[in-house]
């Protein structure tokens, strides 16, 4: 152990707090205790004797108050430490498990930011016989053990893959196994940042590795610390005050009363804020009433002024920002992580809230804050009355992705009793409802909202003793019961105060007193349990969250050091209700909804099954809650069965869409009110503090996929591989016939690489859709495509008679004639498409003009003229009204080749004129010639001739 680490432990062991006892696994967040666990038993005190342990277990050294503990049986056992004195040390029930899971996958990540990558360096640890470096989890290479074990494994096949939650994305090593360890290559990224490393189930000697569940994001730097810079801090004696990134928890801060600490890897390193000097008093610097965390830097709140701490600065912000100089009481940011949401009437939601007694402002960016409410809008959309004193109480927001709310104190007299009212605030929608919700409370009382992971809006409160329970959607309100004291929790722990609660993604809800007495209980449940202690009474801690989504304990010494604990929640649950006999109504929970996040375009449905196993003759069944616009219908079908004692009844739920939005009168007006955000948990109907799980909480989006897109197969990518071109369109080839010929200049970037196709040829477009991960489907709804310089010297080979119209149907020509206000691209569209195939619509007409309307299996292909060849670009745009609710569309481009041009008119005739010209003058000089020949044998006696003939 390091010097520094010799005197951490030191400075803890001699605090003068309570006694107390705990325990450690060489496995981190206590993945795994089984019989094979090495258990590190720990005393803190100096009235301990001897350790007492069931006989199926063993201790190291009993009388020693750091030893270890072996257990060869599974199940609870009973341990406890034999105190001197009449006291008694509190007793745990600890549950051993039998897994065979035994080793764990131990990873070293390396970024590259040139490229955006990360390699992630695998390899496979055995926590009983790995070394120290493994075990703190700072090894840069593996042990000799762990290549050992890792090249045995590998031997055997084994092989790591790490799979991602939301694009279900697979990155498996490649190259071959180096040095024991295996490389996978993987890009960063914003919104596919939870994996988990996998493996084959692949066994040596009779142990398998633990899949292992981790948050990887874009590597964030933290703050350097700069010389000369001064500590900023919390008031002399306050409690901690700590924040972290809600999609990212390993980047933390935390503000003690010396120092402030960040860290980007859960605290394994940290390292200290400072600030300039000459910009804060000493009295301010130590002032920070509240911190906030955002990927832009850390937002202190001090004297009710707010600054912002980045890499490089410090600033004061106020009226550059839209945000007031002074008066500022509180702030907040998002505490559950959606990394997908569906956006309607917003391009974007904010990251933090910033409120005074009345007016709230929500900010985007560190330098773009918006005032959204004012107490006298509130009080107009209340209907309060004038002569009532409503300000602003809290800000907090909620479990869904786009709304938060205001906590509203309201009073008349306000001398010794106010009213606290919720108000919901939308992001996307901008509207306000008021819930039906009411606390009453002494002037001076301060309640602090928090709202748990659940599709409905459900909400703990707290002040200084007492927790508030709201839950189902406002329906079931009360106080958080204890065995004694009526929930009055500062009685039961030595007249301490609540510190915070910390509620995780599992139910589980903690609530740290400021003596760091712990109560415990979960979602939906109306009374808490005292927890066993874990830290002594004169340490500051608070609690924070793994990137694995466990718990751990950060401790702040007066020295200016911290210390993380792993703290084992479900143990630690397991023993106290275990204690009290409490049990879970049900044996198993399953359901298939692995994804957080669904977004459903037209005619898309989606269907879960949800599965419960419980004792015969207990009566349970499944609830499935939804919150937001109902513009989903919801079916459910139930399957039993009974075996052997066990019910087990399964629920399957398919959420549908039932709008037909063809020639409709507004059609997006229709479109916008089926679309939107809604939340949807299923749950057990009953649930007790001893059940492992929480209930599954996913969102169903419908609307535009913006990542879908679609392309005309046969088609290359958009790839600038020639220099753009310019070519020339015939006037006379333009639908709106211009004075002259077009010029266009041809881009590679925007059109591709066109397609040449001989003027005999018929095109038939064949549309694929795809998105981000690839190839879905051929498209089989109907489309239409224009030439989009104007070009209309094409046609279709089909008419609108052999394509079974029985009207007249649309065509280019038609609609813009109807559409003379809007351009080309919007005359025609899904929004105003009617089909020919019905006598209620439309008019007879000719139907032996072209059919301009394509899909994959009318056989219509676009023809070209026998005239002329020429470039043409096409898009093409998806007209079916039900196909999708996003504005499909594609470019893509043809070449025409192989007519042969028509020669010149004047040319012709002048060949034409000369070839008669030529003729004529060879016919006429034959004549002459011939003439002279003729009269040549006229005028000369034919025996002189011969005579000649014969002399010669």
């Amino acid at each position: 152990m390091s010097a520094q680490g010799v005197a951490l432990l030191l400075l803890w062991l001699n605090c003068s707090g309570w006694a107390l006892w705990r325990y450690y696994t060489n496995t981190p967040n206590y993945h795994i205790f089984s019989t094979r666990s090495t258990i590190k038993l720990e005393y803190e005190g100096t009235l301990f004797s001897e350790w007492s342990v069931p006989s199926t277990c063993s201790v190291k050294n009993k009388t020693s108050p750091k030893t270890e503990l072996r257990c060869s049986s599974p199940g609870f056992h009973t341990v406890r430490p034999i105190v001197k004195g009449p006291d008694l040390e509190e007793e745990r029930y600890l549950f051993v498990d039998s897994t065979l899971v035994c080793f764990l996958w131990y990873y070293k990540l390396i970024n590259f930011s040139h490229n955006l990558t990360q390699v992630m360096i695998l390899w496979v640890v055995d926590p009983e016989n790995a070394d120290s470096h493994e075990l703190q989890w700072n090894a840069s290479e593996p042990s000799l053990n762990s290549i050992i074990l890792s090249k045995q494994l590998a031997a055997l096949g084994q092989q790591p893959s790490i799979n991602t939650f939301l694009k279900k994305k697979v990155y498996l090593p490649h190259g071959k196994m180096k040095n024991g360890t295996w490389q996978i290559s993987m890009p960063m990224s914003v919104e596919d940042i939870i994996k988990e490393i996998k493996g084959y189930k692949v066994a040596f000697q009779d142990c398998f590795i633990a899949d292992f569940l981790l948050v990887l994001a874009f590597p964030l730097s933290t703050i350097p610390e700069m010389p000369g810079f001064l500590p900023i801090s919390s008031p002399r004696g306050s409690q901690l005050m700590s924040d972290w990134l809600a999609c990212l928890a390993s980047s933390a801060i935390v503000v003690a009363d010396m120092e402030t600490f960040q860290s980007n890897d859960s605290f394994r390193t940290w390292s200290r804020i400072r600030v300039p000097p000459n910009i804060l008093t000493d009295d301010e610097r130590h002032s920070v009433s509240d911190v906030n965390l955002s990927y832009n830097g850390v937002f202190f709140l001090i004297k009710g002024t707010l600054y912002l701490k980045n890499v490089t600065t410090f600033t004061r912000l106020g009226s550059n920002e839209n945000l007031p100089e002074g008066g500022i009481i509180g702030i907040a940011s998002r505490k559950w992580c959606w990394l997908k949401y569906l956006l309607k009437d917003t391009e974007r939601r904010s990251t933090m809230a910033v409120w005074t007694r009345n007016e709230v402002y929500l900010g985007y960016t560190p330098h773009n804050f918006v005032k959204i409410m004012t107490t006298k809008k509130l009080g107009k959309i209340l209907n309060i009355s004038p002569a009532a004193t409503l300000t602003i109480h809290n800000v907090e927001y909620t479990g869904h992705p786009l709304e938060l709310a205001l906590l509203l104190n309201y009073c008349i007299t306000c001398n010794v009793v106010k009213k606290i009212y919720l108000v919901i605030y939308n992001e996307d929608t901008k509207q306000l409802v008021h819930q039906d919700f009411a606390l009453t409370v002494t002037t001076d009382s301060f309640i602090i909202p928090q709202f748990l992971y659940s599709a409905l809006p459900q909400l703990i409160l707290w002040d200084k003793h007492r927790i508030y329970y709201c839950y189902h959607n406002f329906t079931d309100i009360g106080v958080l019961q204890t065995p004694t004291e009526s929930g009055n929790l500062s009685r039961l722990s030595h007249d301490s105060i609540i510190h915070d609660v910390f509620i995780d993604y599992y139910g589980n809800i903690l609530v740290k007193m400021e003596n760091n007495i712990m109560f415990y209980f979960k979602i939906n449940i109306r009374d808490a349990t005292k927890l066993h202690l874990w830290t002594n009474n004169v340490t500051k801690s608070a609690i924070f969250l793994h990137t694995s989504a466990e718990i751990y304990i950060l401790n702040v010494f007066d020295n200016g050091t911290i210390h993380i604990q792993d703290y084992p929640i479900r143990l630690e649950a397991q023993s106290v209700t275990f204690k009290t006999n409490e049990k879970c109504p049900f044996m198993a929970f399953y359901h298939n909804a692995s994804h957080v996040y669904h977004l459903l375009d037209k005619g898309e449905n989606l269907s879960v099954w949800v599965q419960i196993v419980y004792p015969e003759n207990i009566g349970l069944y499944m609830i499935v809650e939804s919150y937001g616009p109902k513009i989903l219908e919801e079916k459910n079908y139930i399957y039993y069965e009974i075996a052997l004692g066990y019910c087990t009844k399964t629920m399957k739920i398919t959420f549908s869409q039932n709008v037909n939005y063809e020639a409709v009168d507004d059609y997006f007006q229709l479109q916008y009110q089926n679309t939107g955000l809604m939340l949807v948990q299923v749950r057990p109907s009953e649930y007790t503090k001893a059940c492992p799980i929480a209930p599954k909480v996913f969102q169903i989006a419908v609307g535009c996929d913006t990542s879908k897109f679609i392309v005309v197969k046969g088609f290359k990518e958009k790839e600038h591989r020639h220099p753009d071109f310019f070519y020339s369109i015939e006037k006379s080839y333009l639908r709106d016939r211009p004075s002259k010929n077009l010029r266009v200049k041809y881009s590679w970037k925007k059109y591709g690489s066109p397609l040449r196709l001989h003027f005999r040829e018929k095109f038939h477009p064949l549309i694929q859709l795809y998105n981000d991960n690839g190839y879905i489907e051929d498209v089989e709804a109907n489309f239409i495509v224009w030439e989009i310089h104007g070009r209309d010297d094409y046609s279709f080979n089909n008419t609108m008679k052999k394509s079974g119209c029985l009207h007249e149907a649309q065509t280019w020509k038609s609609m813009t004639e109807l559409n003379k206000h809007l351009p080309l691209e919007e005359a025609w569209g899904p929004e105003n498409y009617k089909h020919c195939f019905s006598y209620a619509i439309g008019k007879p007409g000719d139907l032996n003009q072209p059919y301009e309307i394509i899909n994959k299996s009318n056989h219509n292909h676009l023809v070209w003229p026998m005239h002329h060849t020429g470039m043409y670009v096409f898009r093409v745009k998806i007209l079916d009204p039900n196909y999708s609710f996003c504005p499909l569309t594609a470019v893509f481009a043809i070449e025409i080749y192989g007519v042969i041009p028509s020669p010149n008119g004047y040319l012709v005739a002048s060949l034409l004129l000369l070839l008669m010209l030529l003729f004529f003058s060879i016919l006429v000089l034959s004549y002459f010639h011939y003439m002279r020949i003729y009269r040549q044998y006229i005028y000369t006696p034919i025996y002189k001739t011969e005579r000649k003939q014969k002399s010669n």
